[in-house]
């Protein structure tokens, strides 16, 4: 019998083609890839070919981009069901809280797991595992949702709940599953590339493991402790394609391939009039021209980020301040050539608004810091965020490979070392920018991201980020 295995994860609500980075000789390029009438056409051209497929998504799905955060993830409900999955977890999917989640919940025809996701009277909030039958062979799947919700996250996404690493839970769960007959084991994890390594390495049993959040291209599975990992980008520009070979209830060979979603592939005329649907009201907003960039500006960088120089530089115009921070978000489609209002959606689709706080040189180092270490702690599961906090008008001196809380070497504020006593006025955008506990005198401003980025570019109509970085590896 002949199993298919599909997967995307990570599309941050890219419904429709869109500008991906690659890489040749030369250096960065973008191309045209994604949406989901590629995805479904794909989905249904090996569905034909083999009914035995089955269908997961990794998270990050119901949130991204203008028209998902509006609705509240409604938008893409019809779209989800069409192509049906087989299964979903979640991350920025609690984006509107546990509540919404599980009004969007009900209006899928899939489940949503979360085998480390409680309450906190100690239930589960979502199903830890579904079992699914295909060819007389049975599959059970168990689900982890991404650990750090409830810790580094926004404090609405995880209100109410306790997130786990999933690390004492799965091995529950196999055990489970194969005592009521499964035959293949799927982990289907957002905990990260680095972790769901650590994990497998503790656990056995796992045949597959779906891994999201980390955006890792993994062309050819590795394997950990008897488990094949994969891991296909973000955006949906890609899709995984597992082919496993089972004899007498047991794999006995398997294929895999990462499908570069783009136009050699079928499309889903349904899928197609769905998206249009979507995106219909928002197409004024893809077409006025707000500025240039002859530099490509992406987040595809671990350290240093030419999407959020822009964005920072405009957050500081706003503010007239000289230093500026904001998350290291992974997601938003690379921008080159004009600039849209869309485009500036997709650089912060929640729109948070512009603030302002004093810090001392003290605390900014010490939340630099801290931001390394979860960047780049020894500990897969003490890494806790997306890339390297950005920044502006800092220039950091640093060692990767030095112990936690010795990582940066100097501090640099125009020209001169930055002064640990010294009290400066600082803007940034959501706590993940600056967290609550650093800094006083916090103050949210009138001019949201969006309009902060609009007025930049009436200033600056053709932007070039700067050619000095933040972060120096030395």
């Amino acid at each position: 019998m002949k199993l298919n295995i599909l997967f995307i994860n990570d599309v941050h609500g890219y419904l429709a083609p869109h500008p991906e980075l690659f890489y040749n000789e030369t250096g960065e390029v973008v191309e045209t890839v994604g949406g989901y009438e590629r995805i479904a056409g794909l989905v249904e051209a090996i569905r034909n070919d083999n009914p035995n497929t089955l269908l997961f998504d990794g998270g990050d799905t119901l949130h991204g981009t203008k028209p998902l955060v509006d609705s509240q993830g409604e938008a893409i409900i019809p779209i989800l069901n069409s192509i049906k999955l087989d299964a979903l977890i979640g991350h920025w999917d609690f984006g509107y809280g546990p509540e919404r989640l599980q009004e969007i919940s009900e209006h899928l025809t899939f489940p949503i797991l979360g085998c480390n996701v409680y309450n906190e009277d100690g239930s589960s909030f979502l199903n830890p595992t579904m079992m699914y039958e295909k060819g007389g062979v049975k599959i059970g799947v168990i689900g982890i949702c991404a650990m750090i919700v409830d810790k580094v996250m926004p404090e609405k996404m995880g209100k109410g709940l306790k997130f786990t690493s999933g690390v004492d839970e799965v091995p529950q769960h196999i055990k489970s599953l194969k005592a009521q007959g499964a035959d293949v084991i799927v982990l289907l994890s957002h905990n990260g590339f680095p972790q769901d390594v650590a994990l497998l390495e503790q656990v056995e049993g796992v045949d597959i493991c779906l891994s999201a959040h980390t955006h890792n291209r993994i062309y050819k599975p590795l394997m950990i402790n008897g488990a094949r990992i994969v891991q296909c980008g973000c955006h949906g520009s890609f899709m995984g394609k597992f082919t496993l070979e089972i004899e007498k209830n047991t794999i006995k060979n398997y294929a895999y391939e990462l499908i570069k979603i783009d136009s050699s592939l079928p499309k889903s005329e349904k899928i197609d009039v769905l998206v249009e649907k979507v995106l219909k009201p928002y197409q004024n907003i893809g077409t006025v021209v707000l500025g240039r960039t002859d530099t490509i500006l992406h987040r595809y960088n671990t350290i240093n980020s030419t999407m959020d120089s822009f964005l920072l530089n405009a957050i500081a115009n706003a503010t007239k301040t000289d230093i500026a921070f904001s998350n290291g978000w992974r997601y938003g489609a690379p921008i080159f050539g004009d600039i849209t209002e869309n485009d500036l959606y997709n650089i912060a689709p929640m729109n948070p608004p512009v603030s302002t706080v004093e810090m001392t040189g003290t605390e900014i180092k010490e939340m630099l810091e801290e931001n390394l270490e979860r960047t780049f702690c020894k500990d897969p599961f003490g890494q806790m965020g997306g890339y390297v906090k950005r920044v502006l008008g800092l220039q950091i001196n640093m060692r990767i490979e030095n112990p936690n809380g010795h990582r940066i070497q100097e501090i640099y504020y125009e020209g001169s070392h930055l002064n640990l006593e010294e009290i400066y006025k600082v803007s940034f955008v959501t706590t993940q920018g600056v967290a609550k506990k650093y800094g006083k005198n916090r103050k949210e401003h009138h001019m949201k991201a969006v309009d902060a980025m609009k007025s930049y570019l009436k200033k600056t109509p053709i932007y070039t980020p700067e050619k000095v970085v933040s972060f120096r590896l030395v």
